[in-house]
């Protein structure tokens, strides 16, 4: 079968989430969704989707409550007529961490150097920074290429964005950089046609969260 258009791949991460306002770390066990705030992204990117007309072919999501959660919000505006799920775009796997808060975590686990030791885990069970690469490289490139020629979405996490760009645009796999992807913001790809580069993957936006405006930042605990 011929595919004629160009493969264009969105990243757009979740809302905030419960877990990140309550300070934990928010894996496949602790996930329970978004906030009030995160709710309210997901509308705003859900309404400027509406109004920019984007073409969509496949709506995909983690299966993260976080992940569904925006992807079933926005999912009116893209006109697509099913969201597909996959685990493995969930965000990296704390193992015995999940739902530890943040401020216990060194207590519990240790100090530990996430990034400068790749192939350790930080937790019993937990994942290390190759193996979530790989995994979450691996998933992408299986997304790809059941859509080639065709725009898909993919509503997931920080960390698959940064995954995301250091596997196609051929980076550093560690160490070089720092992202700090925003909640409902997009990040997105396109295969470069043009003769010299063609195969290529052409980043043409990062952290575009325009239709945040006007919202609190995040949510305020001490008010």
């Amino acid at each position: 079968m011929a595919h004629e258009g160009k493969t264009r791949l969105t990243l757009i991460r979740h809302g905030e989430s419960n877990v990140t306002v309550e300070r934990i770390l928010g894996g496949e066990k602790s996930c329970t969704g978004l906030s009030d705030l995160g709710r309210d992204q997901a509308s705003a990117l859900r309404d400027r989707l509406e109004i920019e007309v984007m073409k969509v072919d496949a709506l995909y999501a983690s299966t993260m409550p976080r992940a569904i959660e925006t992807a079933e919000i926005i999912k009116p505006a893209l006109n697509v007529a099913e969201l597909i799920t996959d685990s493995e775009l969930v965000e990296h796997r704390p193992g015995e961490a999940d739902g530890k808060p943040y401020d216990e975590l060194e207590e519990l686990f240790g100090s530990t150097d996430y990034f400068g030791r790749p192939h350790s885990s930080f937790a019993s069970g937990a994942e290390s920074l190759q193996r979530f690469h790989f995994r979450v490289s691996d998933a992408l490139e299986a997304v790809i290429a059941s859509h080639v020629g065709e725009s898909v979405v993919i509503v997931c996490h920080g960390g698959v964005i940064d995954v995301a760009i250091r596997q196609l645009l051929d980076l550093p796999r560690r160490g070089q950089f720092d992202l700090w992807t925003l909640n409902t913001s997009l990040t997105e790809f396109a295969v470069d046609d043009r003769e010299e580069k063609r195969g290529r993957w052409t980043l043409i936006r990062y952290n575009d969260h325009a239709h945040l405006a006007g919202l609190p930042f995040a949510t305020n605990l001490e008010q």
